[in-house]
């Protein structure tokens, strides 16, 4: 009987050792060929920007093609479905950014589940947004802003309903209780045009998109949403300084691959990326791009990622935010 035991026994370690090497096994070959890195968005953004630094650098050390494939549109649903539905092998990558915990609740019928078929890398690199007015808006400071909005009727531009921008200003209005006039663009450009061009009072943008407005003076900036003030414009006030240190919100980009992808893959990807995304000139490099680099680990991005999930719900919720 003891020895019918020790060879059920044996038979069991073997069978469960053997599950377990495939999963170590392609972990150790991976990558074998290219990787599709997603990007459910128009070059040139930031999430695009941030991928093609990423699949650049590390295109060199996995000696294997990383490409980018930009998959625009479905406010970033299109390529997001189309990499929760991938094989989960590690060749499809996912470009995301705060836009998809937003669409977690203004989509409650998309074609994918965030938080249940898609699973973190990496949060990689984080932006700022500014509250930037037309000059001849006599405000100068953000506490000015806020006065004039509760002494007549201010309207705020966004690059779309639903967007970082949309919720920034709704987080605004529940803070300070000025109900901006909501002007939805397609797009960061067409707003801040229109601002510039004297139609809005007001935008809160996408720190890239103001600094050459900026320094010609087309623009003028009250504050930024972020903990401390930005290298790129350090003579502009964080909101916490200008006296709303609730206003803040940061436009981030991650990276993200099927759920079900073996975690020994999730570990190879992460640790590349980590790698590459450490070194002296990578970053210099997108400090210049005006990100402050941003590398945790898959349990501390799935976190992160949930309670942007939470956060944001609660806002689209409470300002009752409809999808267009």
């Amino acid at each position: 009987m003891q020895i019918k035991k020790r060879i059920a026994m044996a038979l069991t370690l073997a069978a469960a050792t053997a599950s377990a090497l495939p999963g170590a096994s392609m972990a150790q070959n991976y990558p074998t060929r290219s990787i599709r890195y997603i990007v459910p968005f128009p070059p040139g953004g930031i999430t695009d920007l941030m991928a093609r630094n990423v699949a650049q650098k590390v295109t060199t050390t996995f000696n294997q093609p990383v490409v980018v494939d930009n998959r625009a549109g479905g406010n970033a649903m299109i390529g997001a479905d189309l990499a929760a539905k991938a094989p989960a092998d590690g060749y499809t990558w996912l470009g995301m950014t705060i836009t998809h915990t937003i669409n977690a609740t203004l989509f409650p019928q998309a074609p994918y589940n965030f938080l249940r078929d898609l699973s973190a890398v990496s949060v990689l690199g984080s932006l700022p947004l500014v509250v930037v007015v037309n000059p001849t808006v006599p405000a100068k400071t953000l506490a000015q802003l806020t006065a004039l909005g509760k002494s007549r009727t201010i309207n705020a531009g966004s690059s779309g309903n639903g967007t970082p921008e949309h919720l920034a200003m709704e987080l605004y209005h529940q803070i300070t209780g000025v109900k901006a006039t909501h002007v939805p663009y397609k797009g960061a450009a067409p707003a801040t045009i229109s601002l510039i061009g004297g139609e809005l009072d007001f935008i809160i943008a996408a720190l890239p998109n103001v600094p050459p407005h900026l320094k010609s003076g087309k623009l003028r900036a009250l504050a930024v949403t972020s903990k401390s003030r930005h290298p790129l414009v350090p003579d502009i006030p964080t909101t916490s300084e200008a006296g709303l240190p609730a206003l803040m919100i940061t436009s981030w980009t991650g990276l993200m691959v099927p759920s079900a992808t073996p975690p020994e893959i999730v570990k190879r990807i992460h640790n590349e990326v980590a790698s590459v995304m450490k070194q002296p000139e990578m970053v210099q490099k997108l400090q210049e791009q005006g990100f402050e680099v941003v590398v945790n680990s898959p349990e501390e991005a799935q976190t992160f990622m949930a309670s942007e999930v939470a956060r944001w719900g609660k806002v689209v919720r409470e300002a009752n935010i409809k999808a267009d």
